[in-house]
């Protein structure tokens, strides 16, 4: 006989307070588990891909970590140093730009930086505090995250979390699906399979998205000369997760260097402003529609939302668990549309239940 309504409610109720205290109090320890479990996700189709081409788990499994593992030596030796040094001159030479652009609003624009104005005072405020702090932005922001030997433990627990996650991926999801309860577990099953479909289709798709999109804008700001732009390239890249953040951001960043560094050269910043406008009309018309799909069913408002209540409740762990949370809170609101769309509460009496008919 299966649980009262009630009874199953205190039981999930109990369970998702539970979760929340254990987000709250040990987000920085889960935090290599969560990054791991998510790239054993993310290629856990690719495995599944080597198996059905004659592999066995554990070669795919190792075939995928050797690929890993070159990708990152790869990059590591070619692009993360040009990188640093990059996001090293940037901040360092952050408060010379603040200068320059409050010298040029005063050359071009001196009607809006006359003495007092609100446009003079943000400048002068932003410029003195990047100045007192600039220096200190990676530490501030590297002894606000985690201590330094978290970040190597980082580097080194998650590969192992992933590649013992891969391994066994699908012996964990049968394990979970031992342990549903009998009664629901054919709805549940449904409900998983519209979330992993869901997940599949924003978190794989959108991470192509802005990996091709973060490729795109890093060579093509580098070839055409554009200061930091390997910089804003990325970030831009990175950014492009959160629906509209990444274009806003990044092309701002990129056409305000390319005002400083091209100024009077309008031929170049038209054509760093094309670069991110070309970039938007890839991302519409041809890489969200076929690498994300339509049928997501995130939108962005909600996406949006999801990031910066669980980003402000539980930190940066909060943002990584938000998409997969928003997505599963989704499928199950229709769920429950679906439900009540379908109940007597909604749908009222039928003709033929009508009193005197």
């Amino acid at each position: 006989m299966a649980l009262p309504v009630r009874a199953q409610l205190k039981y999930w109720g109990i369970a998702a307070i539970a979760f929340a205290v254990v987000l709250w109090f040990l987000g920085d320890v889960l935090l290599p588990f969560v990054l791991g479990g998510a790239i054993a996700y993310f290629l856990d189709p690719v495995a599944d891909r080597l198996e059905r081409a004659g592999m066995s788990r554990g070669m795919a499994t190792g075939t995928i970590t050797i690929g890993a593992v070159v990708l990152f030596v790869i990059l590591a030796l070619a692009v993360a140093p040009a990188l640093a040094r990059q996001t090293s001159q940037l901040i360092d030479t952050a408060p010379e730009l603040f200068r320059q652009l409050q010298s040029f609003l005063t050359t071009h624009f001196p009607s809006i930086m006359v003495e007092g104005s609100p446009v003079r005072e943000t400048l002068v405020s932003i410029g003195e505090t990047i100045k007192e702090r600039g220096a200190q932005l990676v530490d501030t922001v590297l002894s606000s995250a985690m201590s330094l030997i978290n970040i190597l433990l980082l580097f080194v627990i998650v590969p192992v979390v992933a590649v013992y996650m891969l391994l066994d991926w699908d012996n964990m999801v049968a394990r979970v699906d031992e342990l549903l309860p009998r009664d629901h577990a054919p709805v549940i099953r449904n409900l998983a399979r519209e979330i992993d479909a869901t997940l599949a289709g924003f978190i794989r798709g959108m991470g192509s998205v802005c990996l091709i999109l973060g490729t795109y804008y890093a060579v093509t700001l580098w070839l055409v000369g554009l200061n930091f732009g390997l910089v804003v390239g990325v970030v831009a890249g990175m950014l492009t997760f959160i629906p509209y953040v990444g274009a806003i951001v990044g092309g701002a960043l990129a056409i305000g260097l390319a005002l400083f560094q091209f100024w009077g050269d309008w031929i170049w910043i038209a054509v760093v402003a094309g670069i991110f406008f070309f970039g938007q009309f890839l991302e519409g018309n041809f890489l969200t529609p076929k690498l994300v799909g339509e049928s997501v069913g995130l939108h962005p408002v909600w996406l949006i939302l999801a990031l910066s209540v669980f980003g402000s409740l539980f930190g940066f762990i909060g943002m990584l668990v938000a998409v997969p949370l928003a997505a599963s809170l989704g499928v199950i609101m229709r769920f429950l549309v679906g439900q009540y769309t379908d109940s007597k509460l909604y749908r009222g009496l039928s003709d033929g239940d009508h009193i005197g008919e």
